[in-house]
């Protein structure tokens, strides 16, 4: 295990403390302390995940997110001291993979980096390493995702979720399930995560977001892919 990791967080004894336990583990370990430095060091040193904290001096966690998801899907786990639902589902509006609220326990922290990157880094897909429904094109060994001619730009977490619901169609998912079998760990976050997500990837593949014909909600149970 190789991957880069930056931890943007301006408490550094808490930076120190998290730096130390994620090289133990065998994780490269950049730390920027503050927004822009943050967002330099995504040019410069091209991480494969970053631990994002909310409330950061020169420019803030939200404004660090929506500056990488402007050219980058790289995966964001943002951290945030306030337990506030509208901090958490901003993060998740402007692009964050996931989140966790302060104080955590480092483990749990190392089981969400490891969840990610296990199906951004590793995921194959089905034996069929492309599967088509109209328009829509996913290649598993490419990790592309099309529309006609338009290539998507998917976060980690979307392209996680939309490879499970494509590759099961017609079975019907519980947020839970989902929960449970995308962001891969038992999540003990707020269900509305996965509306989020779905809504966000009904934006981007679907022709009317508003009637999808691709990724359809089952009242009252959960949402499931088209079948054929």
């Amino acid at each position: 295990m190789h991957e880069k990791i930056l931890l943007v967080e301006d408490e550094k004894t808490l930076a120190k403390a998290l730096k130390f336990s994620l090289e133990k583990e065998g994780f490269q370990v950049d730390v920027a302390y503050d927004g822009e430095e943050a967002v330099r060091a995504i040019k410069n040193e091209e991480p494969d995940l970053v631990v994002l904290d909310l409330m950061l001096p020169r420019m803030d966690g939200f404004e660090v997110c929506r500056s990488i998801r402007r050219g980058s899907d790289i995966p964001i786990i943002m951290l945030t001291a306030r337990s506030e639902d509208i901090d958490k589902i901003l993060g998740l509006e402007l692009g964050a993979d996931d989140y966790i609220t302060k104080p955590f326990n480092t483990r749990e922290l190392l089981a969400r980096i490891k969840a990610i990157l296990r199906r951004t880094g590793q995921h194959a897909g089905p034996a069929k390493k492309i599967l088509r429904y109209g328009d829509l094109q996913i290649d598993f060994a490419r990790h592309k995702v099309t529309v006609g001619e338009r290539v998507v730009l998917l976060t980690s977490r979307e392209y996680a979720l939309l490879s499970f619901l494509a590759s099961n169609p017609g079975r019907v998912y519980s947020r839970e399930q989902l929960l449970e079998q995308v962001w891969g760990y038992n999540y003990c976050g707020d269900a509305r995560t996965v509306d989020v997500h779905i809504r966000h990837l009904r934006e981007k593949i679907e022709e009317n977001p508003a009637e999808p014909r691709l990724i359809l909600t089952v009242w009252g149970t959960g949402y499931k892919f088209r079948e054929g």
